[in-house]
This record gives structure tokens, sequence and C-alpha cells, in this order.
């Protein structure tokens, strides 16, 4: 099976590029972001099944505002222009833009005109969407029908349908505009005639088919952290060639509680996946023994890993000739290294804080098209154990950088205890998939006073912070329920002995970070 054509989001600068590839991959087409600056030959030499003008922070009038080149609209692709991208097109198509000094931002009142066209048909006539701009398209291009508009723009929204083009002024993709993704999937379905077969399962047959064909009946090596990326990677190759595929995990004791057990048993179960287990435990505490400074942690778990990592490699290359390396990159990745032209590097592994890059292996990305809400929804079709598919993302260096000050043993098993508590009652509330990342600090270096019993105590304060996002580059702190934060607080100090005091981190990111350290 080939990949299916594409659908081109060209990136203007927006903020919502990805959010736009996802969101239209959320109607089950396939969809890949391209920079402004390639070429329209190069964007056509793609057979793009359409093309989405994104959003920008430029004035269509600034001397180097990016420009949409004419020669677009003579290919006979679809096309559908949003906010700086409608502008965009509806200058270079011969329509009028200006500065009327109406601005409009954020939740803005849409009125559709009794041409509602496709986008808008059947819709009420007045809608709250989302509005980023200071200039205007006041004239259609000839040919366009105008379907709407808005206090501050005469035309907010247009539509060619035997050339099969439209627009929008305001950002259809966000959640605050109602219909939003309606409105996108009918220019998909209706307009550009899009058959929406990106589907899980089709994904697993193209990426069988590739993985085949690169490897052919060489071996390959995957390193597993119990994560959801390594994970459905090692799953999607295995179900390719089987055997010829081996996983390392390497238990270097600073996982959470039942993650190493749910890796070496549940996984291997769900997979039949063949997996060597390196007990690494005392050799990364022994390494990390006195070491506070977060950043000195962080070098000694991606050193001893690499180090470690190496043996295991050259002991499975001695039963073959082992070419490949299986690595969880996703789409985001991708996009954020510069859409992934030129040679592939070996990214950090999220485990461990990179791979050395004398690793003499050729990469297996069969992940590298995908956004992680369709990587689980490739573990879940794929037989995996759904409490590793729905894993919230986890530090390279674990618990380690979640024990603020040297880690030990017994540090160790106080925070698995508290963590392992607060992961239970946000479960039995059923918040665990609304939580992007919950982490649970030990100030390890801290004493708190506290009454237990009859008598003072003396213990360590444990911070938790769960954390809402769709990507890790902003967060906010989620406002999880009183009593099940009661709950949780009640839970760890009654049965962690070494914890007389529960806090909760209500910063943003940023000014914050997720972690601590």
């Amino acid at each position: 099976m080939s990949t299916p054509r594409p659908v081109l989001v060209v990136d203007f600068g927006a903020q919502y590029a990805q959010l736009i590839a996802r969101r239209v991959r959320e109607a089950r087409v396939y969809s890949e972001i391209v920079p402004h600056s390639m070429p329209v030959a190069d964007m056509l030499a793609k057979n793009p099944a359409a093309i989405i003008l994104s959003g920008g922070p430029a004035s269509v009038y600034a001397p180097d505002a990016p420009q949409v080149d004419a020669d677009m609209f003579q290919s006979g692709v679809p096309v559908f222009g949003i906010c700086y991208g409608f502008q965009a097109m509806a200058q270079a198509l011969g329509g009028t833009v200006a500065r009327t000094g109406n601005r409009e931002y954020g939740g803005t009142p849409l009125h559709a005109r009794p041409e509602a066209g496709v986008l808008l048909r059947d819709l009420p006539d007045d809608l709250p969407v989302w509005m980023s701009h200071g200039d205007c398209v006041t004239e259609a291009p000839t040919g366009f029908t105008v379907t709407a508009e808005s206090a501050g723009a005469p035309v907010a929204a247009f539509e060619d349908l035997v050339g099969r083009r439209a627009g929008v002024q305001f950002h259809p993709e966000v959640g605050h505009t109602a219909h939003g993704q309606e409105m996108l999937t009918r220019f998909l379905y209706d307009i550009a005639g899009i058959e929406p077969t990106w589907t899980p399962e089709n994904i697993i047959d193209e990426q069988v088919a590739r993985i085949r064909e690169q490897v052919g009946d060489k071996e390959v090596i995957c390193a597993l952290s119990g994560g959801v990326d390594s994970a459905v990677a090692a799953a999607l190759v295995h179900k390719a060639i089987g055997d010829q595929l081996t996983c390392v995990f390497v238990d270097h004791g600073l996982l959470r509680a039942g993650e190493a057990e749910q890796v070496e048993k549940d996984y291997v179960a769900a997979t039949g996946i063949k997996l060597k287990v390196v007990d690494a435990r005392e050799r990364f505490l022994g390494a990390l023994a006195g070491v506070t400074d977060p950043e000195q942690k962080r070098k000694i778990i991606g050193r001893e890993f690499i180090r470690v990592f190496e043996a295991a490699a050259r002991e499975v290359a001695a039963h073959g000739d082992v070419e490949f390396l299986v690595q969880g990159t996703l789409y985001p990745d991708v996009v954020e290294s510069g859409g992934g032209t030129g040679t592939a590097n070996i990214k950090s592994h999220h485990n461990v804080g990179g791979l050395p890059e004398d690793l003499k292996f050729a990469l297996v990305e069969p992940l590298r098209t995908l956004f992680k809400d369709e990587v689980r929804a490739l573990g879940l079709q794929l037989g995996l154990p759904e409490a590793m598919v729905w894993r919230h993302p986890f530090p390279g260096p674990g618990l380690a950088i979640r024990i603020i000050g040297a880690v030990d043993e017994e540090r160790l098993a106080v925070l698995r205890k508290a963590d392992l508590i607060a992961r239970q009652e946000l479960s039995a509330a059923g918040l665990d998939r609304g939580v992007w990342q919950f982490p649970v600090v030990l100030l390890a270096d801290v004493r708190s006073v506290g009454v237990q019993g009859d008598g003072r105590t003396y213990g360590h304060p444990v911070v938790l912070r769960p954390v809402s996002s769709e990507d890790a580059m902003t967060a906010d702190w989620s406002r999880l329920p009183y009593d099940v934060i009661a709950r949780i607080s009640t839970r760890i100090t009654n049965e962690v002995a070494e914890v007389n005091r529960v806090v909760l981190d209500v910063t943003s990111k940023p000014p914050g970070t997720i972690e601590w350290e």
C-alpha cells in the first residue's frame, strides 16, 4: 500500500500550523506540514490532494511578508486559506486586502450570508469564531462567493466551488470556533473531494510494507523504555519482521512502581517480542550516589545508559548482523528539526538523554509521520496493554529528577509509594486521560514539622504537579477536584511514613517548567 496523497499545510509562521495538520488527520485524511519558503513546484511534486494555507503573524503589506505564488492556483489542486493564508490567497487572486483599523482578536461573532455555501451550510446564521487579524479582505477575487462577514471583516469567508477553493478569516482549527472541525471536514470531503482513508488499520498496513522493504532479512535492535512511543514503534516493527527484532530494556531502577514489570511481562505477553533485559540498578545508583545537581544527574544517567546499551548491542550483534536501530521519532520531532530534510540523526532518546552518534545503525522510524494521539490509536490496534498506551509522558532520567536532593534506594522507595497513590486516585476518579502529566516530587533535602499520633514529626514534603497540555510546549496546572486532592494527600500522609506534608504546585508553564529539575 502506498502513502496516501497528502494535504499540505503551508506554514506561514502560525502558532497553529501543527494543530491544523492534526485536525486534518482527525478527519482521517493524511497531512504534512511544509514551510512557506518551499517552491510551489516542489509542493506540487508531492502530488497533494489539497493545500491549506495557514495563518501567520505578518501583514500582507509588509515588504518581506511571505506571498503565495499564483502558480499554485493554476495547478487545479484544491486550496483552503486560513487567516493570513486567506488574505494572501485573496491578494494573489486579485482580491483586495485593506487596513480598516477594525481589529478582531479572540472570540468574535460571525454572521453567515444567505449564500452560506458549503462550509457554513445548515449551520446557525450567527456563530462564535476565533479571530486574530488587523487587516481584512474587503473585496473577494473574481469567481468567489462571499459567504460570511463580521464587524471587522466584510469578507470573512468565501468559496469558489468551480475552482475548488475556499477561505476563512478566522481559525476553524481551534476549539473556540463553533463547528470549526465540521467546516474543515467539509472542505476536505465536499470541496476537495478527498476520501477519509487515514485510519489505524491502513497506517499499520503501510508501515509494515515499508519496514519489510527497508530491512529485508537483516537484524534490528530497539531500546525499550516503557513509554508509549518506543513500545508502539517496536510492536509495529515486530509485526513486520518478527524475531529479526530484539528489544533491549535497561532497568536503571529509576522507573515508577510496576513499570519495569509492565515491560518485562505484560508487553512481552501482548506482543511476543524477543526482549533482552539488563538489570543495571546497582550500577546507576552507584554512579548517582551523593549527586544533587540535576544536570549532573542527567549527564550521569545518559552516560551510563550509553555504556550499558552499547554492551547489550554488542551481545545482540554477536548472534547476527544487526544493521538497524528502531527509534520512536514522532512527527512533531521531525517538524521541529526542520521537516526531516537531510541526513537523519539519532534523536535524544527520551529515556536516557542521547545515544552515541558512533552507533553505526541505520534508523527505522515507523512513527515519524504520526502525532501522539495517532500513536496511541496504533498501540491499541496492535493490542498493547492500555496502561502502557495511555501512560503519561515520563522524563528520561526517571524519578532521579523528581527527587530534590541525592538519589538512593530509600528515597526512591518513598517517592514510588507516593507516586503510586497519586496515580491510583487519579485513575479511580476517571481523570488520568484528561491530565497530560502528573509529576510527584519528593523534597528529600527538606524537612517539615508535622503532628502524627501524639508526637511531632520531621518528615519530607511531597509536591503534586498535575498539568494539562496538548504538546508540553506550554502547560497549565490541572484544576483537579478538591476531594481528589484531599484523598491523595490523606493517603500519602497515612501510608508513606516518611512524608508528613503534601503541597500542590499551581504554576503554569511558562514561567515554570513541568518538572522541578
